[in-house]
Formats: structure tokens, C-alpha cells, sequence
């Protein structure tokens, strides 16, 4: 893949700041202190969704230099997050996110009372700008993995499971790149309501493999729009796109 330069943004080190792709150095702190800012930035930056479930912290290495301290306080931390359930250490590998997110029991009782109509006004609400948002923050490391799950969106093969599961994590995608942890978890919960089981007779009805490739089709153009740090383009392809699956999501609904 052929990617611009990204410029990325960094943030003031006396905030401590976690960013997946440029984590700011602080200052030295005395060991516990370092202990317990890391503790808490990290948890922070998983619970917010800045990493995602899955995906890998810094190395030791990267995390004591951060953070000042030494590589055995950063195993101390890791162990601690480990007993919290919010990651799993894989020898050879390095440290893991297992966090899917928080319970959500009471979303999923509104979940059964929103309507595909009333998902779309949603999204119309938060995406055009959450868009906007990513084509100036995403790094280089973000358009990777967007690329990547576009290649799933493609290979899907008409599998109408397959293409549900990989467009919720394309828009997630673009959340994370909007670097606002709140945009990342409204998000969240907008995947958890697409992912509801009343969801499955509209997905049989509109997830024709010609729809399918329609689809692809404009979330391949969002993804250029992006590559090319083209924001205007984007908003408007992303608010077609949702255009398109109103008119879609009222015509399945017809008897």
C-alpha cells in the first residue's frame, strides 16, 4: 500500500498521555509513582478503546522509556492488568488487550427497542464528523488496518455474516481514528445495536452479494478519500453511503 506521510500529533508529556501510535516520553518519576501513572494510563487507553480489543500494547522496552522506570516496574503493571482481565501476555509475542468493552445490559434492552430507521438517524448523527476527524488524525499504522479490513469487506464472498462483522469494525475503525474516546465508545454501542439478533431478518433481505459489492464499492472510495487526507470527499461518501442504506432499510421494510 502506497501511504502519504502522516503527520502525527503528539501530546504535552506532563498529560501522560497514551496514543496507540506515538506515545509521548514523561519525565522520570520515582518508582511507585511511575508504577501507578503507567497502571493508569494504560487502563485508561483500553477502556477507552484506544486499543482495541486484540491488539498489542508497546513492548517493555518502549513502556520504560515512556514512562521512566524500570523494565521491572513495567512488568509489575502488566501483571496487574492481567489480574484485572484487561490483557493476556503471550510469551515470544508480547502483552495482548482482552477487553471487548464494558457490560452493556441495559443497551442491550434498548437494543430490542430501536429500529433500523432509528439506527440510521444515529449514524447520521456521529459518522459524517467522525470521518471528518479520522482523515486528520489517522496514522499510518490506522489506513494499515483499515486497509486490512477492507480486504476482509472484499473477501467476503457474499457471506452476509462475514460482511455485518467486517463493516462494524471498518466504521470502528474510523472512530478510532477520530482519537475522541468518547466517539469510540458511542460507537461501540452503535456496533453492539447493528450486531442485535433482530437485526437478521433485514440483514437477509438487503445482503444481496449484489448489494454487497455496492457497498464495497463506497467503502473502498471512503478509504482513498482518507489515503489522500481528503475530508470533504470522505463526509460526503460516508453520508452517502448512509443515504443509501436508509432508502435500502425502507424498501426491505415494504411489504
Amino acid at each position: 500500500m502506497s501511504t502519504p506521510v502522516v503527520a502525527q500529533q503528539r501530546t504535552k508529556a506532563s498529560d501522560f498521555a497514551i496514543d496507540r501510535d506515538n506515545i509521548a516520553e514523561v519525565p522520570a518519576l520515582a518508582p511507585g509513582r511511575a508504577a501507578n501513572v503507567m497502571l493508569g494510563r494504560l487502563r485508561q487507553a483500553i477502556e477507552n478503546g484506544i486499543y482495541g480489543d486484540g491488539d498489542q500494547l508497546p513492548a517493555e522496552r518502549q513502556l520504560a522509556v515512556t514512562f521512566g522506570a524500570a523494565r521491572s516496574t513495567v512488568r509489575k503493571v502488566l501483571d496487574q492488568l492481567e489480574q484485572m482481565k484487561l490483557v493476556t501476555r503471550r510469551a515470544g509475542s508480547g502483552t495482548f488487550v482482552n477487553y471487548p468493552g464494558p457490560p452493556h445490559h441495559s443497551l442491550n434492552e434498548v437494543a430490542a427497542l430501536v429500529s433500523p430507521l432509528q439506527l440510521i438517524e444515529m449514524r447520521f448523527a456521529i459518522e459524517p464528523y467522525m470521518t471528518r476527524l479520522a482523515t486528520i488524525h489517522a496514522t499510518s499504522g490506522d489506513l494499515e488496518n483499515i486497509e486490512n479490513v477492507l480486504r476482509q469487506l472484499e473477501g467476503c464472498r457474499g457471506d452476509q455474516d462475514v460482511f455485518t462483522q467486517a463493516d462494524c469494525e471498518f466504521h470502528l475503525a474510523l472512530a478510532r481514528c477520530s482519537r475522541n474516546p468518547l466517539i469510540i465508545r458511542i460507537y461501540q454501542q452503535v456496533n453492539m445495536v447493528r450486531l442485535h439478533a433482530q437485526w437478521d431478518r433485514m440483514k437477509k433481505l438487503i445482503l444481496t452479494p449484489e448489494k454487497i459489492a455496492e457497498y464495497n464499492a463506497e467503502h473502498r472510495a471512503i478509504f482513498e478519500a482518507l489515503l489522500h487526507r481528503d475530508a470533504p470527499t470522505a463526509v460526503e461518501l460516508v453520508t452517502t453511503q448512509l443515504e443509501h442504506a436508509r432508502l435500502d432499510l425502507i424498501g426491505a421494510d415494504r411489504p
